[in-house]
């Protein structure tokens, strides 16, 4: 409750955070929007591969020309400006630099530059949460080796999904469900980066798509999004993905507790304890009022049947039997939040969610019918999407993570709905990311009891 005081007081003591980000892309520059506006933080150094691209990012948020103009690392802390560059190495490097925030996208670089910035010593806030899905509990047990603080990044949903799970067991409640909400319809898992447009279209008015990434946005459509991020919540809470995957019932917000629970008690869910999301579209088509498609959510009960009746007393959401009850969060404004990942990270040491557990994968799955010879194109692309799965399913299958399905070729035919394996593709194992991957598996092989 008292973080802005904290930056306040390093603000007043010329002691601001020393930020390093690397990525500017749209996470990366909604929060570039926000820090220049934060007492207390100072974002040092921008890596970007596109310098100029950056900049012009930058401008178009609200920075002044001769704000990011600085020469290097050591003149932007002299100056108070922003050094803006390419290499990524150099922010890492540099002993001024308090935390790095990798805002890349892509697992395999989030995976060398994480490892980088921990064996440096930084703290690392990890926007990526593909290279999260991929690997994130050994890269979190590599930091607290290290004795530095790996955190998912607040402001996106992961993160927030985490702090509800967070509040309802310090009050003593049982999590029964967590999630959030998105788009969805069964035809959406075929969507390819040609073809999104026309879902995309009928609820967004997107009048210049010169800065929209159409295979960034079809991982959103398509179903994988979802399934990389419910992973990322199961491995810091220590939640399990359903057996079956995701199913993302429609439910508007205020339903959450009546559809996300245990089927035994009329819901939709497996069991409890798990992770689901919810769909702002009926299976006809038609919108859910009220839906929760950019928010999130937490299902919780007791064993205390006087908190129970409390829960309904107090409207937190009860299902029709008043055994269940939800409590929500209507959005969320990813990189608009980050701040709160810098200030609980270095001022506190404390991470704003992180992987403890190997709980959850997300296994590559086939779009439509596959040829050998096929070169798969990874996530959001034409050929594959990520179905979340439990780990010790995914791990006795030999299931393909999908941080690993790109630029990569088919060995066999594969059937439209298939998981792939590791032996169905042509993997090169001395890839960092290959090795690192196998290296987590060996590591968490034991399923968390």
């Amino acid at each position: 409750m008292n973080l802005s005081r904290m930056l306040a007081k390093r603000a007043e003591e010329g002691t601001p955070i020393r930020i390093g980000q690397i990525g500017a892309g749209k996470f990366g520059t909604m929060f570039l929007s926000q820090v220049r506006l934060t007492k207390g933080m100072h974002m040092t150094a921008l890596a970007d591969l596109m310098p100029s691209r950056a900049l012009e990012r930058m401008t178009g948020v609200g920075w002044p020309k001769e704000q990011i103009d600085a020469t290097s690392i050591d003149d932007a802390l002299k100056s108070g400006k922003t050094f803006v560059t390419d290499d990524s190495m150099s922010l890492i490097n540099s002993p001024e630099i308090d935390v790095i925030i990798e805002a890349t996208g892509d697992p395999a670089t989030g995976i060398r530059l994480c490892l980088a910035a921990i064996n440096a010593g930084k703290h690392i806030i990890m926007v990526n949460v593909e290279a999260d899905a991929l690997a994130g509990p050994l890269l979190a047990r590599k930091a607290a080796e290290k004795g530095v603080v790996y955190s998912l990044a607040w402001g996106d949903q992961p993160a927030l999904i985490c702090e509800q799970v967070d509040w309802a067991r310090s009050c003593g409640f049982e999590v029964v469900s967590a999630g959030k909400g998105t788009r969805y319809m069964p035809t959406y898992h075929k969507s390819t980066p040609d073809t999104v447009w026309e879902i995309l279209d009928q609820y967004l008015n997107i009048q210049d798509r010169s800065h929209i990434n159409p295979k960034m946005f079809n991982s959103f459509i398509d179903g994988t999004k979802s399934g990389i991020e419910m992973t990322a919540v199961c491995n810091a809470t220590g939640l399990h993905s359903q057996k079956g995957g995701l199913t993302f019932p429609p439910a508007t917000r205020f339903e959450c507790a009546e559809i996300c629970k245990p089927k035994s008690d009329g819901g939709v869910l497996e069991t409890s304890g798990v992770t689901e999301v919810t769909s702002s579209v009926y299976r006809d088509g038609s919108d859910v009022p009220h839906h929760l498609s950019m928010g999130t959510y937490v299902v919780i009960t007791s064993e205390s049947d006087y908190a129970l009746s409390c829960m309904k007393e107090y409207n937190c959401l009860p299902d029709k039997a008043g055994k269940y009850g939800a409590l929500y969060r209507p959005t969320h404004m990813i990189g608009l939040e980050l701040g709160v990942s810098v200030a609980s990270v270095v001022l506190r040491g404390e991470p704003t969610g992180s992987p403890i557990v190997f709980n959850s994968d997300v296994a590559t799955t086939a779009k439509r019918n596959l040829k050998a010879g096929d070169i798969l194109d990874g996530e959001g692309g034409a050929c594959v999407w990520g179905k979340q799965t439990p780990a010790q399913a995914s791990l006795k299958a030999g299931y393909l993570p999908l941080g690993l399905s790109n630029d990569v070729k088919l060995k066999r035919d594969i059937a439209e709905g298939e998981c792939l394996t590791w032996s169905d593709v042509e993997i090169d194992t001395n890839d960092q990311a290959v090795k690192f991957r196998r290296e987590m598996e060996a590591a968490f092989s034991r399923p968390n009891v």
